[in-house]
């Protein structure tokens, strides 16, 4: 007979041996404070960090414009939704959402889901059944969503290498020209922080009669005049079909959606399981959301910010000859290159610095390309910074790692 409990215990052994077990840690967020946080460590004592590696990429987790809608929700409907979209859970709060997002990326519709994970897992599994026959072309390093969706989906699949317009060709030239066709890719690529070519691919899927989905995650709040993400940065929100965005990272709240044409929305949330049979955001959720949406299309100074906290992260550690991953984004990778040190690194900047950055082992990212992912914020002080390069300076020496300028 088969025990089970050793080969649970083999697979965790596994990870602890190469590096790459994953360790929680008890942080609690304090409103006002963020990126400050308090750390209870095992033993139960707890001391105060600075939060490094968060998705909340603008600090809209406590912006007083979001926890007051959120608070004027919560007391106006209650705590959930009470039932799917489909059945008593599609309140004006996830209307008013829904329409700040299709406004934001100039579509005439959008749709909420629980995650931007869902969105692109449920909208990828379902377009097949829209379009029988659908071959879709996928980047190499799209968010495992979107990979996932695409094997779910039972249809024709091409994987095209990252970043690489002219094998793209290759593929859509090798295949029926009547068949139909979408490119799925990313606008901003979290590991590596580089940006996607959307116009060259949007160039490819109009000579092609291809759909364009992108997933914009990481931009979305954070690039263009409104925070619609890079597309609308360059002017190319008109070529794109389906634009994926989420609302748990710089928007600070939580869930995901699909801005689109509205006939394209409305066959989505009629065909696609993952919409159809969750049940709905809580009101207030996407109350703050909402909000949190509303002001980032107007505050441009916050993203003007963003942008040079970013830059004089990236500075700073270039000065101390650190391999950091530089593509333009506001994403600050900093190369290790193996699990242990990149592990130790990481506990040895919570315990002895106070600072909070996770390791990035494989799978994540390919082994020999462990990493620290830092993601500065408008809220990341000056001082801030200075202990965080301090931190690194004296860890980088005492784990004896190269100071050799990783490539951009």
């Amino acid at each position: 007979m088969t025990d089970y409990t050793a080969a649970l215990d083999r697979a965790i052994d596994t990870l602890h041996a190469e590096g790459r077990y994953r360790t929680f840690i008890d942080i609690e967020r304090r409103r006002g404070q963020y990126p400050r946080a308090v750390w209870t460590r095992p033993d139960g004592s707890a001391s105060e960090i600075t939060v490094w590696c968060g998705n909340d990429y603008m600090g809209m987790g406590q912006h007083p414009a979001v926890l007051s809608a959120m608070h004027e929700a919560l007391e106006a409907t209650g705590a959930g939704s009470g039932g799917t979209r489909n059945i008593s859970g599609t309140t004006i709060y996830h209307k008013r959402l829904e329409a700040e997002l299709a406004d934001l990326h100039r579509k005439e519709a959008a749709l909420v889901f629980t995650s931007a994970y869902i969105a692109n897992d449920a909208t990828l599994s379902t377009l097949p059944k829209l379009f029988p026959g659908l071959i879709i072309y996928s980047d190499a390093l799209n968010h495992a969503s979107m990979i996932e969706g695409v094997r779910r989906n039972g249809g024709a699949k091409r994987i095209f290498r990252h970043n690489d317009v002219a094998h793209l060709r290759e593929l859509l030239e090798a295949d029926d020209p009547a068949a139909p066709k979408l490119i799925a890719f990313e606008s901003i690529y979290s590991m590596d922080g580089d940006f996607g070519p959307i116009e060259a691919i949007c160039d490819l899927a109009e000579e092609f009669g291809a759909l364009t989905y992108i997933d914009e995650v990481h931009a979305v709040g954070m690039y263009g005049p409104r925070g619609a993400g890079v597309a609308e940065r360059d002017g190319l929100m008109h070529r794109l079909d389906i634009i994926n965005g989420t609302l748990a990272k710089a928007y600070g709240v939580m869930g995901g959606y699909v801005a689109a044409s509205a006939r394209m929305c409305d066959a989505i949330r009629s065909y696609a399981p993952g919409f159809i049979f969750t049940t709905s955001l809580p009101p207030s959720i996407a109350a703050g959301a909402a909000a949190s949406v509303a002001h980032l299309k107007r505050d441009t100074e916050l993203r003007a910010l963003h942008r040079e906290r970013a830059d004089v992260l990236k500075l700073r550690l270039r000065g101390l000859g650190l391999p950091i991953i530089d593509h333009g984004s506001h994403i600050v990778p900093v190369h290790v290159g193996d699990p242990v040190k990149c592990k130790m690194i990481s506990d040895r900047l919570l315990a002895d610095h106070g600072v909070y950055v996770q390791p990035i082992n494989f799978p994540t990212v390919p082994r020999g390309t462990e990493r620290l992912r830092f993601t500065p914020s408008p809220v990341h002080t000056p001082g801030m910074i200075d202990a965080l390069v301090r931190a690194m300076d004296d860890l980088w020496s005492h784990c004896a790692l190269n100071r050799a300028q990783a490539a951009g």
